[in-house]
């Protein structure tokens, strides 16, 4: 059984073994919200928590939560993060939702799964429809979404880099 689940401070090791994967990969971590950059643990898992709330969040950003998507065994296979407003950058190019596989564990349906899942999630925020946005050179990003039912709304360009804006309406 696979699972959204939130970080806690017993998941520590199995956080600091994914963040290390991500890492040796040499590309850059996705969803940003899943990297805890310079913090300690504990204070990354203080500052998930504060993003969640329209008053703890910090200024210049959205409210938003992040999950990580769990196996049985508490071994992460990915994250995924809910914005739960868009303001204007996210409207162009960041959307309601992001998320990432490790790169261990990627071409086995993860991506999807955990967009279906933020897409539950969407609907009890009392959202109506969401915006997923990803690199049009993302041919497998572009995929998960469809298969979600995204409908492409447009592409944008900025700095040499195509976005693909898709919609999905929640039933």
């Amino acid at each position: 059984m696979y699972k959204l689940t939130r970080l806690t401070s017993e998941m520590e090791r199995e956080y600091q073994d994914y963040i290390e994967e991500w890492r040796h990969s040499g590309e850059m971590i996705v969803p940003m919200s899943s990297d805890h950059q310079e913090l300690t643990y504990t204070q990354y898992l203080n500052s998930l928590r504060a993003f969640e709330h329209e008053e703890t969040c910090p200024k210049n950003f959205v409210p938003g939560t992040t999950w990580f998507y769990v196996n049985d065994a508490g071994r992460i296979l990915g994250a995924v993060n809910l914005r739960h407003r868009l303001n204007e950058s996210l409207l162009n190019f960041g959307g309601h939702i992001g998320y990432g596989v490790r790169p261990s564990e990627r071409r086995k349906g993860y991506a999807c799964a955990m967009l279906a899942l933020a897409l539950e999630e969407s609907k009890k925020l009392g959202l109506t429809r969401v915006l997923v946005t990803c690199d049009k050179k993302n041919i497998a990003s572009a995929r998960t979404i469809q298969k979600n039912g995204g409908v492409l709304e447009n592409e944008v360009l900025e700095d040499g880099r195509i976005t693909q804006r898709y919609w999905i309406a929640l039933a």
